[in-house]
């Protein structure tokens, strides 16, 4: 597709349709990811035999992204979000069919593979938030960002909501058990392979470059890299991220001690349930139901000033886990401050991490930031089931504040940073 340059007021009317194409998109993408999330642990509990390797769902998925982050990034570089992003749909497409065969095969490996497949499809909506930022103008690219971020809840939400649905709709196809939504999410993924196909036109990152190799001829100067920014940014970002799922993965299992280890009658499966829903349900809404308010903070106080913001708020979630661990309400609160701290971070961490890297090296740093947050939040739930095993919910608390002091010990050389102009470096 030939890209030709913008004036001002076209770039911000592609740019508005990119955003709400793109957050279109997150909805349609997140409605796979939210059953994977859902079905997965059950469906690899259910063929391998065993719920020790129920994990391993969770492992796949997350391991998928990280895989297909650079790529996938190198990818846009080259020939522009569109081909990327659809790239991203193929892989979740093939995913879930491979997923379906395994569940009516009964073969788990197969199914482990299936679901690294829509792992891999959920690095393009991880790159969707990145889309939003290639034309947004400087003071608008906080809150672009966090629209497409915002957009993620509702296909969260939407794909465990179509679990009963999806298994009606299942058995009247004939559709193994437990895979039912599956069928509402190839559908989703085929509807948002189209819209990007049909309506990310012109491609964003593609008209970015163009634009910003005219406006570099026409005065002579490139737009500066910081790469000490950007790795501040990077590390600010991976490092929220780890401490959100780290301690949000072990705060079930930290209800389910606390409901069995109180006096009085024994809590049933059913109250257990609740709880931990209840729970979860506010921390995912303080993880994205803000996000826009964070974007506009990020635009007018600074992106930094925004990621320290994030590191209160996760302090704050971390002081409550820490010593308010034994009461229902200190949990909740913890796991909602999780939210609001990790939503600050992620925002105004990606936008500082666009806006500090060369146009040339950009998506490869954003690929590096996406495959490093899986990464480390895979390997921070990991490590996290071992602290709490040893040391108790609050011995959590403890260790993930480590993470967050370094990340406030080290901002000033993202500030350093900035008046050090450089030359692009990787």
């Amino acid at each position: 597709m030939t890209v030709v340059a913008l004036t001002a007021a076209q770039q911000a009317a592609v740019q508005r349709r990119t955003v709400l194409v793109l957050s279109l998109g997150q909805v349609l993408g997140g409605i796979a990811f939210g059953a994977t999330v859902s079905l997965g642990a059950l469906l690899a509990a259910d063929l391998s035999g065993s719920d020790a390797l129920s994990g391993l769902a969770t492992a796949s998925v997350t391991l998928g992204a990280a895989l297909c982050a650079i790529p996938l990034a190198r990818l846009a570089a080259k020939v522009g979000r569109r081909r990327a992003l659809t790239l991203g749909n193929l892989f979740a497409l093939v995913g879930i069919a491979v997923v379906i065969l395994a569940a009516s095969l009964r073969v788990f490996p197969l199914l482990l593979a299936g679901i690294l497949m829509i792992g891999a499809g959920n690095a393009g909506n991880l790159q969707s938030r990145f889309a939003a930022t290639d034309l947004a103008a400087a003071q608008h690219r906080g809150r672009d960002l966090s629209i497409v971020v915002w957009a993620t809840t509702i296909g969260g939400v939407a794909g465990p909501l179509l679990l009963g649905p999806g298994e009606i709709v299942g058995a009247a196809i004939g559709m193994p058990p437990q895979t039912g939504s599956y069928a509402f999410s190839f559908v989703a993924q085929c509807a948002a392979l189209i819209l990007y196909l049909v309506a990310l036109r012109p491609d964003p990152l593609l008209a970015a470059q163009l634009l910003a190799t005219a406006a570099a001829a026409a005065t002579g100067k490139a737009i500066v890299d910081r790469p000490l920014v950007a790795r501040y940014a990077i590390f600010a970002v991976a490092g929220s991220h780890v401490v959100m799922a780290s301690v949000m993965a072990m705060t079930p299992v930290h209800l389910a001690h606390m409901a069995h280890g109180s006096e009085g009658m024994a809590p049933t499966p059913a109250d257990v349930s609740a709880l931990v829903g209840i729970t979860i349900a506010l921390h995912v809404g303080g993880m994205y139901a803000l996000s826009p308010v964070f974007g506009i903070l990020a635009d007018r106080w600074g992106r930094l000033r925004v990621v320290l913001l994030g590191q209160l708020l996760l302090g704050g979630a971390l002081a409550f886990a820490v010593f308010a661990n034994d009461k229902e309400w200190g949990v909740i609160v913890a796991l909602i401050l999780l939210g609001l701290g990790w939503s600050a971070a992620t925002v105004a961490g990606a936008a500082l991490l666009t806006e500090s890297s060369a146009p040339e090296l950009r998506t490869r740093r954003q690929g590096r930031s996406d495959s490093l947050m899986s990464l480390s939040a895979a390997a921070g739930a990991v490590l996290a089931g071992v602290i709490l095993s040893n040391f108790q919910y609050a011995g959590l608390g403890i260790a993930a504040s480590v993470i967050v002091v370094a990340i406030v010990a080290l901002s000033p050389l993202a500030s350093r940073g900035r008046a050090g102009a450089s030359p692009a470096a990787p």
